[in-house]
């Protein structure tokens, strides 16, 4: 009677102990310091507001100088190059972020008063909490390092499932809800606390490792391309054959998963004046923070998109620079469930 426990302990269970074993040895490293790095993530503004306090306050006043002060003043600050995007800031009282590229490919981003135009501050391009997104998806180390997260959030997944099945009973008693009164000291305490800490806080993880697969570098990619071809995700252009894959140094900050690379093109040639597209975006109700996106090739439109905390209030407007003209506001219910 005793022999089917038995055979299971020495064939397929002890199998899939070893997988589980060593995809926790290979998987636990990596997803303790997403853990770390995306929970530093969550708390971006405030970190940035503590780190770069000194940089970010500025007095208040009635009077601002024009947006092509900022402009000036930031190149200037970073010691030239061209300013790609701008961060409108939620509130007075707080200085313009400015994206700087360099001649030398080198990015920084600059903190500017927009009241006296003054440059209070520059730092590597998105500063510490930019380290801190890089790490997580290990895009600091490189493209290989990049597919490693890929291939952790897969072991995940099969961690998952085998810690499940050996949760599983089969007849004897393995699988628990709750604590048993056992003493702490015995094998099978902590046999029974490592199998409630996996059930309970493993499908957490799972979810995770699951949702965060499309940003990944291989199956991300394929899921990016099925969503786009079968119109999940992106929403129709305003204007028909508008949307256009950006030049590297055109790409829009903050425009969603689905739009990430993606530009609206226009038929004027020239740019016009950054205040008159701020005054566009003001007359339209786009709330603050938003970034805008400065198009360096010609006929390429202003990407302006909120810096919203939730998803459903995300918006983003396309201005036409040269005539002032909203070409696009596209907000969250015009994309579709792919996105």
């Amino acid at each position: 009677m005793r022999s089917e426990p038995t055979a299971d302990l020495s064939g397929p269970y002890r199998a899939v102990w070893r997988w589980h074993f060593y995809a926790g040895v290979f998987v636990m490293p990596v997803l303790m310091l997403l853990a770390l790095t995306g929970g530093l993530y969550l708390f971006k503004d405030e970190i940035d507001g503590f780190l770069y306090r000194d940089m970010i306050r500025v007095p208040v006043a009635q009077s601002q100088t024009s947006p092509e002060t900022w402009l000036a003043s930031a190149s200037e600050a970073a010691g030239g190059g061209r300013v790609a995007n701008l961060i409108m800031p939620s509130r007075d009282g707080q200085a313009i972020r400015l994206l700087v590229d360099r001649p030398d490919g080198v990015q920084k981003t600059v903190f500017v008063d927009p009241h006296t135009g003054r440059a209070t501050g520059v730092i590597p391009a998105g500063g510490f909490m930019e380290l801190v997104k890089k790490t997580h998806s290990l895009t600091l180390l490189g493209r290989p390092f990049n597919i490693l997260v890929e291939i952790v959030a897969g072991w995940t997944i099969i961690l998952f499932a085998t810690g499940l099945y050996l949760w599983w009973p089969r007849g004897r008693a393995v699988a628990t809800f709750t604590p048993k009164k056992t003493d702490s000291r015995r094998r099978p305490f902590w046999r029974d606390l490592h199998a409630l800490t996996g059930f309970y806080v493993g499908g957490v993880v799972l979810f995770l490792a699951v949702t965060g697969m499309p940003w990944s570098a291989i199956w991300g990619d394929r899921v990016m391309g099925l969503v786009k071809e079968t119109g999940l995700g992106r929403p129709p252009a305003p204007v028909a054959g508008a949307w256009q894959r950006a030049q590297h140094h055109d790409e829009p900050v903050g425009a969603g998963w689905t739009m990430e690379g993606m530009v609206m093109t226009h038929d004027h040639a020239g740019h016009g004046g950054l205040a008159q597209v701020l005054h566009v975006a003001d007359q339209a109700g786009l709330a603050r923070p938003y970034a805008v996106n400065i198009p360096a090739a010609d006929a390429t439109a202003y990407t302006l998109t909120t810096q919203a905390r939730r998803v459903q209030d995300s918006r983003s407007l396309y201005i036409d620079g040269a005539s002032g003209r909203l070409l696009g506001d596209i907000g969250y219910d015009q994309f579709g469930a792919g996105a």
